[in-house]
């Protein structure tokens, strides 16, 4: 029992669920830092207008394809014919008892971390969480040949925790990635233009550890220290990325925010729109993440919009899936770029371009998909329940105009 209470208490010290103060001006900036930014939005509208407007974006790598799953029979025989590229049409008749999934949007990703160089393959399930992931070690021959009639697996043999199993994608099609239209990809390089694509937030070093709130928090008189000093002070967290403990330790959106206002005082508008971003999409490391936790951790998206930035083309600048994003594109999440809209005082602008999305046919399956899931979690978040049913009956209305294998599987249930 002491041992127990002492980890409450400890979690309670290491994790306090708290989020940040605000200014008179009832931002989590304060008005002098408020100003400085607007200039530097300014000055950035008019470097986006010297940019490369005639650039090209494609769409994710993806096809419509089948899933096969095993959990009996001869699977060892059965890893064998997926691997000498049997039929789909033989492998069905040889192995009744196969689990089979027709029609469902696969995408091919081409990725690079700290496991290495791979290849990617991930279901895209339009009701559940949770869809097939299978990774393959990067071959460039691999990644560029043909796919059509050609299967990807993986097989687990049986182990004292785990029975054996086979998990497949069949590919009846060649993958394909379609170039996005004219008024995407503005979006896209205005969103690359403001976020600055030549530098991350992070060193390229940088290391990640759990760090103490202590550690990641700022000097009581930093504001009185020089820009020189402030400057070192920045420097010095974009080489230690806070890795969250726990659901409710704050460590990583209070480092965060400080690196926001250190680059705010600085000059440093890269570092600080990607510090913001992150804060707004949540997008941070942590051992364990509980929902309830999720609740209290607020957007700012009001900041965003008080700089004069064209919020709507930013933001969804960073939503579509690209296959050829530049190196530091940033990507939001689309769970949390859905709430942060919901608080938009361009909400409406938001939900209507995500309605014309769903129903660009020129649009890809995936990015007309990620569409539909936008609009749903925003009105999540809706609070008006009048609001909420009038933007159901169009986002119900639209879905249907989904390609149709995905336009079947949503139902009113779903909305």
């Amino acid at each position: 029992m002491q041992v127990f209470l002492i980890a409450i208490l400890f979690l309670s010290i290491s994790c306090p669920a708290q989020e940040f103060t605000t200014f008179k001006n009832g931002m989590i900036y304060s008005e002098s830092t408020m100003s400085k930014l607007s200039k530097t939005v300014d000055s950035l509208h008019l470097k986006y207008k010297r940019c490369d407007l005639t650039k090209v974006f494609y769409a994710k790598q993806q096809l419509k394809g089948w899933i096969i799953q095993m959990k009996s029979g001869n699977m060892a025989q059965a890893k064998k014919d997926m691997e000498s590229q049997i039929s789909l049409e033989n492998f069905i008749l040889k192995y009744p008892e196969a689990q089979v999934r027709k029609d469902i949007l696969i995408i091919r990703s081409n990725r690079k971390d700290g496991a290495g160089h791979e290849i990617v393959y991930d279901e895209i399930p339009v009701k559940d969480s949770y869809g097939l992931h299978i990774r393959q070690k990067y071959r460039k021959s691999l990644y560029e040949k043909p796919s059509k009639g050609t299967w990807i697996l993986s097989y687990r043999e049986k182990t004292a925790y785990s029975e054996e199993s086979v998990d497949a994608f069949y590919f009846p099609e060649n993958f394909k990635s379609i170039s996005l239209d004219r008024k995407y990809t503005k979006q896209i390089i205005y969103s690359d233009c403001l976020t600055d694509i030549s530098t991350g937030k992070f060193t390229d070093n940088a290391k990640s550890d759990r760090y103490t709130n202590a550690v990641v928090s700022l000097p009581e008189n930093w504001r009185k220290l020089s820009v020189p000093e402030k400057e070192e002070l920045l420097d010095s967290m974009r080489s230690a990325q806070a890795v969250g403990s726990c659901s409710q330790d704050m460590s990583p959106r209070i480092q965060a925010i400080n690196m926001a206002l250190l680059s705010a005082e600085t000059g440093r508008w890269e570092i600080f729109l990607k510090s913001h971003l992150d804060m707004m999409n949540d997008r941070f490391e942590r051992v364990s993440d509980g929902s309830y936790a999720w609740k209290d951790r607020k957007t700012y998206i009001r900041e965003l919009e008080e700089l004069d930035i064209h919020v709507p083309d930013l933001l969804f600048g960073t939503f579509f899936r690209l296959e050829n994003g530049e190196k530091n594109h940033y990507y939001s999440n689309i769970p949390r770029l859905g709430r942060a809209i919901s608080e938009s005082k361009e909400k409406v602008k938001f939900m209507d371009q995500m309605i014309l999305m769903m129903e660009d046919e020129k649009l890809d399956d995936y990015n007309r998909l990620m569409a539909y899931f936008l609009y749903l979690n925003c009105n999540g978040y809706t609070k008006s329940s009048t609001e909420k049913k009038i933007n159901n009956y169009r986002l119900l209305t639209a879905a249907k105009k989904l390609p149709l294998y995905l336009a079947e599987q949503i139902t009113d249930e779903d909305t």
